[in-house]
C-alpha cells in the first residue's frame, strides 16, 4: 500500500514507519519537526520506499498533494503533553482540531482510509473501570485548561465518526500511555522518559501528587502492533483501545526505574500545583477494556513492563 504517516518522525510515528517499511509498504512521512527528530528516521531515511517531507498538517495545500498519492493515512501528528495543555491551550486546541479536519476532509476527497491516533485522556475523570470504548467521558470545568487536550481529541473523534457516517473508512485508536525508545524526556513528554533520564543522571525523580495514581504503560512495539492490525476493514467506523491492562502506581514505577538503572536517585513528591500551577486535576486510574481489540484486531500486548523498561533504559544510555 501507499501510506502517509503524519507525525512520522515522532516517538510512536517513527517506530510505525519502520514497521510499515518492513512489511513492504511505500511510506511518506510528514512531520514539522517541532517535536519529531530526523535522527529517529536515520535507519530508513534512504529507503527507496520512503520519502520524508517536512511540513505541517495545517498546510492544506501540501497535505492535499500527499493524500492524493496514498491509500491510507495514519494521523499521529498532534500537540500533546501536560505542560502544553496548561501553558498554551490555544496551541493544543488549534493544533489538534485544525490538522485533523484537514486530514479527514482530504482523505474523504481521495477515498483514503484514515487511522486516527486518539488517547486514553478521552475518558477523563470517569472512575468506572475498565474503560470500554463506549464508556462515558467525564471532564472538569472548561475554566481548567488541563482538559483542553482531551476535549480537542474528543472533537477529533466526533469528526472521524461523522466522516465514517458519510462513507469514509476510519478507525480511531485510543492509546494508553505508550513508552519506549525515542520518547521525549521532558516535562512536555511522558513520565517514563522523565524518570529514566533523572535516574541515569542521578537526579531526584519527581513524583506528582501522592504517587498512588495508577496507569497502564504500553511498550511502543505493542502500540505499533495494534496500529498495524487496524488496517483490517472490520475496524472501520469504531474506536478501539490499544494498550496494556496491567496498572502500576506512579510511585512504584519510579522505584522500579531506580532499581533497574541501579541509580542512587531519590523519589521526591511534588504537588500538582508546584508542577503545573493552580487548578490542575488528575485521574486516579486508567485501565482499558481490551475485549474489542482482541476480538476485532487479534491484539494482545506481549511486552512486560520490566522488559520494556530495560530496553528503553538501554536506548537512553546510548543517546544521552
Amino acid at each position: 500500500m501507499n501510506i502517509l504517516v503524519t507525525g512520522g518522525a515522532g516517538f510512536i510515528g517513527s517506530h510505525l514507519v519502520e514497521s510499515l517499511l518492513k512489511l513492504g509498504h511505500h511510506v511518506w512521512t510528514l512531520d514539522d519537526l517541532s517535536t519529531g527528530r530526523l535522527d529517529y528516521l536515520e535507519g530508513i531515511i534512504k529507503n527507496p520506499r520512503h520519502k520524508f517531507v517536512q511540513g505541517s498538517v495545517t498546510d492544506k495545500k501540501l497535505l492535499k498533494k500527499l493524500i492524493a498519492k496514498v491509500d491510507l493515512v495514519y494521523h499521529l501528528a498532534a500537540v500533546l503533553g501536560v505542560k502544553n495543555t496548561v501553558e498554551d491551550p490555544l496551541k493544543v486546541i488549534e493544533g489538534n482540531i485544525d490538522g485533523t479536519r484537514n486530514v479527514l476532509e482530504l482523505a474523504y476527497l481521495y477515498k483514503s482510509k484514515v487511522v486516527f491516533s486518539s488517547t486514553s485522556e478521552i475518558y477523563g475523570k470517569n472512575e468506572l473501570l475498565p474503560f470500554h470504548e463506549t464508556s462515558d467521558r467525564v471532564y472538569g470545568s472548561t475554566e481548567i485548561h488541563r482538559w483542553c487536550y482531551a476535549t480537542a481529541k474528543s472533537l477529533d473523534e466526533h469528526m472521524c465518526f461523522a466522516y465514517a457516517a458519510k462513507g469514509l473508512p476510519v478507525t480511531v485508536l485510543r492509546y494508553f500511555n505508550a513508552y519506549g525508545p525515542r520518547q521525549i524526556n521532558s516535562q512536555y513528554g511522558g513520565v517514563v522518559a522523565r524518570f529514566i533520564r533523572a535516574a541515569l543522571m542521578e537526579e531526584p525523580l519527581e513524583v506528582h501528587g501522592n504517587g498512588r495514581q495508577t496507569r497502564c504503560f504500553t511498550y511502543v512495539g505493542d502500540t505499533v502492533s495494534g496500529s498495524i492490525q487496524a488496517l483490517k476493514k472490520e475496524a472501520n467506523g469504531i474506536a478501539i483501545n490499544i494498550g496494556s491492562n496491567q496498572p502500576i502506581a506512579i510511585r512504584e514505577l519510579a522505584k522500579l526505574v531506580v532499581d533497574l538503572t541501579k541509580s542512587k536517585s531519590q523519589l521526591v513528591l511534588k504537588t500538582y500545583e508546584e508542577a503545573y500551577g493552580v487548578g490542575y486535576e488528575d485521574m486516579k486510574s486508567r485501565v482499558p477494556d481490551l475485549s474489542r481489540a482482541r476480538s476485532i484486531l487479534g491484539y494482545r500486548p506481549t511486552v512486560r513492563l520490566e522488559e520494556g523498561l530495560l530496553q528503553t533504559i538501554e536506548w537512553y544510555k546510548q543517546h544521552r
